[in-house]
């Protein structure tokens, strides 16, 4: 089982602790180092690979929120509050979940489990992907435009159309079948999961059994492709 590695951030030490000691009941969770004030944990994080943060959002100077927006590449994050008006802006910032104080073990696993789910993806999309995805030409109304696959974020079925959501330019629309765009992505970076939706691997920021997100974008999971979506992401600690 590959070893996800962790640090806790929380101005009252008891909560720290009650954290650390829930965690020695998950096995595929390490925590590396706990921190009363998140300032002191940047550094920390500039010089060791940590893949999650349990982190407290009202703490005095720095608070939960500020800390992960002040991060240029944040990990994955769990938020570990007192209070709940919060919530919404934690998913803004794509947090993996949100648990109200006092949390019990099994409240705390089912976090760590997707936390898990969406590592072990990214490991294996990381694996398996090129070093540089191709470029290919879209027939588009009477036009051939040129489409970098690095920067499709997903393919949308409309109708007889797939819609090609792009990262830096609007959507293009393509009159194909979305099996016939399957066949034109490769297969180590994007994967089909809804009838109607094909997903860039590393765009990938959150998943759980029904959905995955692009960042604020949810598209959900067809259950015909829920066993192919679970075998991606266990397929790097088989």
């Amino acid at each position: 089982m590959n070893m996800m590695h962790a640090i806790a951030i929380d101005d009252e030490p008891f909560a720290l602790e009650v954290v650390k000691n829930l965690l020695e009941e998950i096995p595929f969770i390490q925590l590396t180092a706990s921190f009363t004030k998140a300032v002191e944990a940047i550094s920390f994080l500039r010089d060791n690979e940590i893949q999650l943060v349990f982190l407290d959002i009202k703490m005095p100077g720095l608070s939960g929120i500020e800390f992960i927006r002040s991060l240029p590449k944040p990990p994955m994050v769990i938020f570990t509050t007192a209070y709940s008006e919060h919530a919404v802006q934690s998913f803004e910032l794509d947090a993996i979940d949100y648990l109200l104080k006092p949390f019990s073990l099994a409240r705390l696993l089912k976090a760590c489990n997707k936390a898990y789910e969406l590592y072990q993806m990214i490991r294996s999309s990381k694996q398996t992907a090129p070093e540089a995805l191709p470029v290919i030409f879209i027939k588009s109304g009477f036009e051939q435009i040129k489409i970098d696959l690095a920067d499709l974020q997903y393919a949308e079925s409309v109708g007889n159309y797939v819609k090609l959501h792009l990262s830096t330019r609007p959507p293009v629309m393509t009159r194909l079948t979305t099996a016939e765009a399957e066949a034109l992505f490769p297969d180590n970076a994007f994967i089909r999961v809804h009838r109607s939706f094909i997903v860039a691997k590393e765009k990938i920021t959150k998943l759980d059994k029904k959905s995955v997100w692009l960042k604020e974008t949810e598209i959900p999971i067809g259950p015909s492709y829920q066993t192919q979506i679970e075998k991606l992401i266990n397929r790097s600690s088989q």
